[in-house]
């Protein structure tokens, strides 16, 4: 009877379990993927790029012509048991879903939990971090401009003096920017509907996968 040299044997089992893995282990950084196709008109002034800081205003669906590359890394970044932060949450998976994206989620199990939780998503080197919920706030401002290599991604909220890395996409309905500004006074907890959340992800994901970042994306329209 014909026997496969052995190295042949593990070859195709590695292979096979390479096959069946849900992604790479994420053990090592790596070159962040290009984003697949490009903003419609109406995103950003091409003649114009927005300036740190700026906010701009995207016609509505002018981010559907973008895509993350497929597998690429997103960490989900969760706070709170609040209608938005869950909502927020949802959508992202939905994109992520949609989209072939290679996502993990960290939870911060409670408030002690919040910095240790930003830790836990830096420690996994993903492309994006994708934070939903107001209690992130805080610590992210305190972690994200000693880690400018990290790509940030807030949703439904605003760091106050975001770095270059931190992109977010806001409306007047949410727009928290840290508990030593407050809530805003025109905060609505109804205004995280399905439909605003999933264009929140999409409109900032296409701003942070093609360099529009250190920006606020405001999406009263989509």
């Amino acid at each position: 009877m014909y026997r496969p040299p052995l190295a042949a044997v593990l070859a195709v089992a590695a292979a096979l379990l390479t096959g069946c893995a849900p992604g790479d282990d994420w053990s090592q950084r790596r070159p962040a993927p290009s984003a697949v196709g490009t903003p419609g008109a109406g995103f950003t002034d091409p003649d114009r790029p927005p300036a740190p800081e700026s906010t701009v205003t995207p016609s509505p669906g002018s981010w559907s012509g973008v895509r993350p590359a497929p597998g690429t890394r997103v960490v989900l970044l969760t706070a709170g048991g609040d209608r938005p932060a869950k909502t927020l949450a949802k959508a992202v998976k939905e994109w992520a879903r949609e989209t072939d994206v290679d996502l993990r989620t960290v939870t911060a199990s409670g408030d002690t939990d919040l910095l240790p939780a930003v830790t836990r998503a830096l420690d996994l080197h993903p492309d994006l971090v994708v934070s939903a919920g107001n209690d992130l706030i805080d610590p992210l401002t305190t972690v994200t401009p000693s880690h400018l290599a990290q790509k940030f991604l807030v949703v439904g909220a605003e760091l106050a003096e975001p770095t270059e890395n931190v992109t977010a996409v806001d409306w007047s309905g949410a727009s928290f920017r840290g508990e030593g500004l407050g809530m805003s006074s025109t905060y609505d907890p109804a205004s995280f509907t399905d439909a605003r959340c999933a264009a929140a992800i999409r409109a900032g994901a296409a701003a942070a996968l093609t360099g529009r970042t250190g920006i606020v994306v405001w999406l009263d329209d989509f």
